[in-house]
């Protein structure tokens, strides 16, 4: 497998925080992430996806290369999946993805290396679910183990005080879960509380953070870490003219790992609270269940994403944000920070335009997706890690709003607190 490219922040200044935590609720502590050392630049997408899935059809590459040359200058599109399939279709919507989603680096876990001891991997119909949970169930808990000691380096305190682990993953299957594999690795006691929460897709981490958040408001002295971590091994497919949505994947989603540390009540002497989760809301749209689905099958699991997702997102949004502000009393969007899970550029775009945002307000989450593409439930602290970046350059807003969309369709929300 693939050896692991730690990227944690440095410890933080000790430093007194610009605003005193509120007693009781919790408080992000720390940060850490993790990648793949396997690095793909957007612009080797076509070559790339060619060559490791082996495709022998010359004319597929012959056509992308050709629209590449046409269409490279292309600033945005209007990404609509329809069910055409035929030829000019599937090519130009494979190079559109490849061009407009912003992203310009991912991170996978998917190597040469892989494909030479599993080349059945990129044959179509193969029977590939053992191959890859062999690959994906390791390879998630290495990188959750790399993200979480760059997150307890920077929190500062030994493994010994942490008392719970919330461990976030849609990427591998297996009793016991990645949970307990990443207590023993870090050496914590065999008495820490653990929380394990599978196949939540993108808004995992926002989960994550609401399950801790409640733990550490519950469990006076408490220290949980949370860890996601995630890997497209169980999705990866060949190039197919009949499956157009595998294309979101080869241009858009990307492999890594995140850990927060959580806790409320922060010790001020040994701790560097940055940011406040003040209050967390989680609610379902009814009648939605199949505009994001996932399959899982012999063959690995597949998605769908229907075209009316960003409009179902643009529809309810400003609704559920607004229930959020009523607890701080806040009415004007532009009056928050804004950490967004970067779900693709049509869901921003919508966003920004339906509640009027500032040009500035979602460049965390923009530059996210363009550093690392859409890597499922660990995006939200990439985005936050950014935000804690520009917290610390300048005054900046004190009340904020971390969110998060997927399957179900599924909205959490946390108003946060700057610190």
């Amino acid at each position: 497998m693939s050896k692991i490219n730690s990227n944690g922040s440095s410890k933080h200044s000790s430093a007194p925080s610009r605003r005193l935590p509120t007693p009781g609720k919790a408080t992000v502590l720390a940060i850490g992430k993790a990648f793949p050392r396997q690095l793909i630049p957007q612009e080797c997408l076509v070559e790339g996806y060619i060559r490791d899935t082996k495709c022998e059809d010359v004319s597929i590459k012959e056509k992308l290369e050709r629209l590449y040359a046409v269409l490279r200058k292309l600033l945005s599109v209007t990404l609509v999946i329809s069910n055409r399939t035929d030829d000019v279709f599937f090519f130009l919507l494979f190079l559109l993805l490849g061009k407009t989603t912003t992203v310009k680096t991912r991170y996978t876990v998917m190597s040469k290396e892989i494909l030479d001891k599993y080349p059945e991997l990129a044959t179509e119909g193969s029977p590939t679910i053992q191959q890859r949970l062999e690959i994906a169930n390791p390879a998630v808990v290495e990188m959750a183990l790399e993200a979480s000691l760059a997150c307890i380096k920077e929190w500062g305190r030994p493994v010994e005080d942490i008392t719970h682990i919330v461990y976030v993953s849609s990427s591998e299957i297996r009793l016991p879960g990645g949970d307990l594999y990443l207590a023993t690795e870090l050496g914590l006691k065999n008495d820490v509380g653990r929380v394990m929460l599978y196949f939540l897709g993108c808004y995992g981490g926002v989960t994550g953070l609401r399950v801790a958040k409640d733990i550490a408001e519950n469990n006076p002295g408490s220290r949980i870490l949370l860890t996601t971590s995630e890997t497209t091994i169980l999705g990866f497919r060949p190039p197919n003219k009949a499956r157009p949505y595998d294309l979101v994947g080869a241009a858009l989603f990307g492999d890594g790992a995140a850990a927060a540390m959580i806790g409320a009540n922060p010790l001020m002497d040994k701790e560097s609270p940055f940011m406040e989760l003040n209050y967390a809301v989680q609610q379902f749209l009814p009648g939605t269940q199949n505009v994001i689905d996932g399959r899982l099958s012999e063959e690995g699991i597949n998605f769908k994403l229907g075209r009316d997702l960003p409009q179902k997102i643009e529809d309810n949004i400003e609704v559920f944000c607004k229930k959020l502000m009523a607890k701080a009393g806040l009415e004007d969007f532009n009056d928050l920070f804004w950490a967004v899970h970067p779900g693709g550029p049509a869901i921003l775009n919508r966003l920004e335009s339906n509640l009027k945002l500032g040009n500035e307000k979602l460049e965390c989450s923009r530059r996210a997706l363009m550093d690392y593409g859409n890597v499922s439930s660990n995006t939200i602290f990439y985005v936050m890690d950014y935000m804690r970046e520009e917290l610390k350059k300048k005054e900046m807003e004190e009340w904020g709003l971390a969110l998060a969309f997927g399957p179900g369709i599924t909205f959490e929300g946390i108003l946060l607190r700057s610190l």
